[in-house]
């Protein structure tokens, strides 16, 4: 066991953070309002790799158009595509229908109530199956997630990994209060606990933390690559013209986006310029308004339609820039 039971009394770093959760928590979000399998399970997937803030607006708007597992299973895939055209990494989006198919047809629209049996649906890991267990069945396993990770090292004073920080936070896990306790703990991390210039005066378990403060850094942060790509607007009335990524792309398949261009030849206005990330590139783009591409596979669709279309993020973003979503 990684922390020690002579660290601190039992239960004591669970009563100190339940305690600042109850008066600091941030409780007035729409899935903790109502926690649900499924809400909790939509939220839960819609955060990987997003900001809350992000995600507030999309599950809102995701939760009126498909407000049961049962809805989701019965939406075509490019329906929930577009619903979810925004948040990027849109495998989730794929994973999450098929789980819903799932579940309609072997569990007749009802989720398993233990971890153990939603690690048998598609897309669901070891951390969204015990998030759903204790948050919305009250089963009592700890969940490990980025924040919770960081907390635990610092608590401990010492990197862990693996199964070491999942015994770990079973250990410290309430087991009276595991969905509320598996939440503060993300919390901690997210408000407090984060990973540069961690507040640490404002933490409920300082007095328990070994390190107080940022562990030493194992390793350089890998630099952002630098890349420029161009990106052609073609217009025609109300329409715009639109390219389709192969559905056997391993990114994004069957996604919808501007057409690439190499060039600035034959442009019919001026560019504009926005920057985007994806993992460690750093993209300027830049964007022409053209003619209609010669050889091109495409479809013209109206732009009363855009919204209902999944585009990638970036062609959503370029959109937007230009006034025409």
């Amino acid at each position: 066991m990684s922390l020690e039971p002579k660290q601190f009394e039992s239960g004591q770093f669970a009563e100190r953070l339940l305690g600042w959760f109850a008066l600091h928590g941030r409780r007035a979000l729409p899935w903790q309002q109502e926690p649900t399998p499924y809400r909790v399970w939509v939220s839960e997937v819609m955060l990987q790799q997003t900001q809350v803030a992000a995600v507030i607006p999309y599950f809102e708007r995701f939760m009126a158009r498909y407000p049961t597992p049962l809805a989701l299973a019965e939406a075509p895939e490019d329906q929930v595509l577009a619903s979810w055209s925004g948040l990027g990494y849109y495998r989730r989006a794929r994973m999450l229908h098929a789980a819903a198919k799932a579940i309609a047809r072997q569990h007749g629209g009802k989720f398993p109530p233990t971890a153990k049996g939603l690690l048998a649906l598609p897309g669901i890991g070891r951390y969204t199956a015990a998030a759903i267990a204790s948050i919305a069945f009250d089963e009592p396993v700890a969940v490990v997630d980025g924040n919770v990770e960081r907390v635990l090292q610092r608590v401990a004073g010492k990197r862990l990994a693996g199964e070491e920080l999942w015994a770990t936070a079973n250990h410290l896990l309430d087991r009276k209060r595991p969905g509320d306790f598996n939440q503060a703990m993300m919390e901690l991390g997210a408000v407090a606990c984060t990973p540069r210039a961690p507040a640490c005066l404002t933490c409920p378990v300082l007095e328990l933390c070994a390190t107080r403060g940022e562990l030493a850094p194992t390793a350089k942060v890998k630099p952002q690559k630098k890349r420029e790509i161009q990106y052609s607007i073609v217009c025609r009335d109300s329409e715009i013209f639109l390219v389709q990524r192969s559905r056997d792309a391993t990114l994004m398949p069957g996604m919808w986006e501007l057409p690439e261009r190499a060039e600035r030849n034959g442009s019919t206005g001026s560019s504009l310029t926005l920057r985007h990330s994806i993992t460690v590139t750093d993209y300027v783009v830049r964007v022409w308004r053209d003619a209609p591409p010669q050889r091109v596979l495409g479809k013209w669709i109206p732009v009363e339609r855009l919204r209902r279309v999944a585009l990638t993020g970036l062609a959503r973003k370029i959109l937007r820039k230009a006034a025409i979503l």
